[in-house]
C-alpha cells in the first residue's frame, strides 16, 4: 500500500518539495497547500483537487512561416516558464492545457513578426523575435499565474533547397575572394621574378665587362713586357703571337676535354693568320665603339 493512499487512511497528504496541492471541500477550492505535511478529513468532504508543480518547465514550438522575401522557414522558440506561488490557483484553475495556450501565442507572435523580415535579416535579428515572444507571453500569462522565465529561438531552418543555394552564393564569394588573392600573389610572384632576373642580367654584364676589361689589360701588358725585354718587335708582332698562343691553348682545352664535341675549323699557318686578323679587327671594332 502506498504513503499517499495510507495517509488518506489515516486522513493526512504529504505535498513534494516544488509542488502545491489544491485542497477542496466538497468539489469546492478551499486553499492551497504548500510542501509538506497536511491533515485532510476526508470523511468531512475535503481532498485533493491535484498538484500543481513550481519548477521550471520547457516548451518547444515549432512553427512554419513565410519571410518578406517569400521564403518558407520553420522556426523553434523554446519557451521556459513556472506557476507563481501567489497564483497558483489561477494557474491551475483558469487554463485547461497550459502548453497549447502558449504555443498559439508563439504561433501568433512569429507568424506577425517574420513576414516583416527578409531571411538574411531574420537570422540576424532573431534575438528581437524572441523578446517580442517573450513579451506578448509575459502579458498574457501572468493573468493566468505563470511567468515567463525566457524565450529563445533556438533554430531557423529554411527549405532544403534555399539552404543549398544559400551555401551555393556563400561557396561562390568565398571562391571570388580566393581568386583574387591568389591573382595577386602570382602578379606579386612575377614582379619579384621579373626584378631578380633583372639584377642578374645587370650583375651578369658587369661581370663581363670587367672580364673582357682585365684581358685586354694583361694583352697590353704583356705586349708592352715583350716589346721592352725583345728589342725590334712590333706591337702588331707580338699581339700576332700573343693570339696564336691563345688559339693553341684553346684547341688544346677542347681537345684535352672529355665532354665536348666535335668542332671543325680550319687549321695551318694560314687559318692561324686569318684567326688572328679577325680577332685583331674585332678589338679594333670594339674600341671604336
Amino acid at each position: 500500500m502506498g504513503i499517499n493512499k495510507m495517509g488518506q487512511l489515516l486522513c493526512c497528504i504529504q505535498v513534494d518539495q516544488s509542488q502545491v496541492a489544491m485542497k477542496e471541500t466538497f468539489g469546492r477550492f478551499n486553499e492551497v497547500l504548500e510542501p509538506g505535511c497536511h491533515c485532510m478529513p476526508w470523511i468531512f468532504g475535503q481532498k485533493i483537487g491535484g498538484y500543481l508543480s513550481l519548477r521550471v518547465q520547457k516548451l518547444d514550438v515549432r512553427c512554419e512561416t513565410k519571410t518578406k522575401d517569400n521564403v518558407f522557414v520553420t522556426v523553434v522558440a523554446s519557451v521556459q516558464y513556472r506557476a507563481i506561488l501567489d497564483k497558483a490557483v489561477d494557474a491551475f484553475y483558469k487554463l485547461s492545457n497550459t502548453r497549447e495556450q502558449i504555443q498559439a501565442y508563439v504561433f501568433d507572435v512569429i507568424r506577425a513578426s517574420v513576414p516583416k523580415m527578409n531571411l538574411d535579416d531574420f537570422f540576424e535579428q532573431k534575438n528581437h523575435v524572441a523578446k517580442a515572444v517573450e513579451q506578448e507571453l509575459e502579458k498574457v500569462m501572468t493573468n493566468y499565474g505563470f511567468e515567463i522565465v525566457q524565450t529563445l529561438i533556438v533554430d531557423i531552418e529554411p527549405d532544403e533547397t534555399v539552404k543549398r543555394a544559400m551555401n551555393e552564393i556563400n561557396a561562390a564569394a568565398r571562391m571570388r575572394v580566393a581568386t583574387k588573392d591568389k591573382a595577386e600573389a602570382e602578379k606579386i610572384l612575377q614582379i619579384k621574378r621579373a626584378e631578380g632576373e633583372a639584377e642578374a642580367k645587370y650583375l651578369s654584364g658587369l661581370g663581363i665587362a670587367r672580364q673582357r676589361q682585365a684581358i685586354v689589360d694583361g694583352l697590353r701588358d704583356s705586349v708592352l713586357a715583350f716589346s721592352d725585354n725583345v728589342p725590334g718587335t712590333t706591337a702588331r708582332e707580338v699581339m700576332d703571337m700573343v693570339l696564336v698562343t691563345q688559339y693553341f691553348d684553346t684547341m688544346k682545352e677542347i681537345g684535352a676535354s672529355s665532354k665536348s664535341s666535335a668542332v671543325f675549323l680550319p687549321h695551318g699557318p694560314g687559318a692561324v693568320r686569318d684567326v688572328a686578323e679577325q680577332i685583331r679587327n674585332g678589338l679594333l671594332q670594339a674600341q671604336a665603339h
